[in-house]
């Protein structure tokens, strides 16, 4: 079946930086595009889409407010997918969700939690 964890979320002072990672299992994965949302603790917050890749690589960003300081890539060799984040404020403090979506229905792993504070 599907899996997807991810990894690598933790505290992180205001101005660092962080990478996440996903690992996936279960699915032909160098043929699916794959997706970073985030859920941040704020009443009424919505998961955001934080970032795309296609099956062959190329990426997207999606809130405005992490453009330009998030960059997504892939190994397909290794069934992994990344989000690397710099300039992490307090904002970006929320639990990090890989996706996929496959035959009609989100694929999500469980999240890791990324903390911003000093």
């Amino acid at each position: 079946q599907v899996q997807l964890v991810e990894s690598g979320g933790g505290l992180v002072q205001p101005g660092g930086s962080l990478r996440l990672s996903c690992a996936a299992s279960g699915f032909n994965f160098r043929n699916y595009a794959m997706r970073w949302y985030r859920q941040r603790q704020v009443p009424g917050q919505e998961r955001e889409l934080v970032a795309a890749i296609s099956s062959g690589g190329g990426g997207v960003t999606g809130v405005d407010s992490v453009k330009g300081r998030v960059t997504i890539s892939r190994d397909n060799d290794k069934n992994m997918v990344y989000l690397s984040m710099t300039g992490l404020g307090t904002d970006d403090t929320a639990v990090y969700y890989c996706n996929v979506y496959i035959g009609g229905r989100d694929y999500w792993g469980e999240g890791t939690q990324v903390t911003v504070s000093s």
